[in-house]
């Protein structure tokens, strides 16, 4: 092959990996690892350091998820009651497979943005790690959101002082679900948006459906329709 032609086929490569690695999924699907992160969670932070710096320094926060709609944009958002560091946050896909983007408020009224990986791990647990390199300090900040029952999620915050290579974990949060014995599992009926825990019910034309979360029940009142298509199309292909 001659030189020019090496180089057109180079070429050619690099602008289908671009473009296949910039195909974003439809946001609705990216987000669907998260279903069970939707409805109000109780939570207890822990911050490091000795004993008595635990039993002093922790705190009760209440965390309460649910979908966000606004056009062809989805995202889920969180709200964070007596949170210690976090007021609220979203977190979307980005347009790299199986990559998030969580952008919080802090307590203090910062903005933040964290960037990361979703993870399956070999016991079936999901684990999100986001990180953000602080422009002040050059630290680099490190959320993990292990997602460890359908009931049960921890978050872990991590920070990695510049020129340094080990993380120090600088508190945590171990949240159990309102309302849902800590064995309960996630049967029940299915959310017609978003493939979730149904808990809420909803009706079209004499029949009734459930959603997850305040955000899906508006959505569903928007366009019925096209999420009870959908959710037969779900209902048939599970059924094959």
């Amino acid at each position: 092959m001659s030189r020019m032609g090496r180089i057109g086929l180079a070429v050619f490569i690099l602008v289908g990996v671009t473009a296949a690695e910039s195909v974003k999924e439809n946001p609705r699907e990216a987000l669907k690892p998260f279903n069970h992160l939707i409805g109000t969670w109780k939570g207890t932070g822990v911050p490091e350091g000795t004993r008595e710096e635990k039993q002093r320094g922790f705190w009760i926060e209440t965390i309460a998820w649910e979908w966000q709609f606004k056009g062809d944009d989805v995202w889920m958002k969180a709200s964070f009651e007596n949170g210690k560091y976090f007021a609220k946050g979203e977190l979307r896909p980005t347009n790299k497979a199986k990559q998030y983007r969580f952008t919080a408020e802090t307590a203090d009224k910062q903005s933040l943005t964290f960037e990361g990986e979703l993870h399956e791990r070999e016991s079936g647990a999901r684990e999100l790690v986001l990180e953000r390199t602080d422009d002040k300090t050059k630290e680099t900040q490190r959320l993990t959101i292990r997602l460890l029952q359908s009931n049960r999620i921890l978050y872990v915050y991590d920070v990695k002082p510049e020129g340094k290579t080990i993380f120090v974990k600088k508190y945590q949060v171990g949240a159990t679900k309102e309302g849902e014995p800590f064995a309960a599992g996630s049967s029940g009926p299915e959310c017609v948006v978003s493939g979730g825990l149904g808990k809420i019910q909803v009706s079209y034309q004499g029949k009734t459906y459930y959603v997850c979360c305040t955000g899906c029940r508006d959505e569903f009142k928007e366009n019925p329709e096209k999420y009870i298509k959908e959710y037969e199309e779900r209902k048939k292909k599970e059924q094959k």
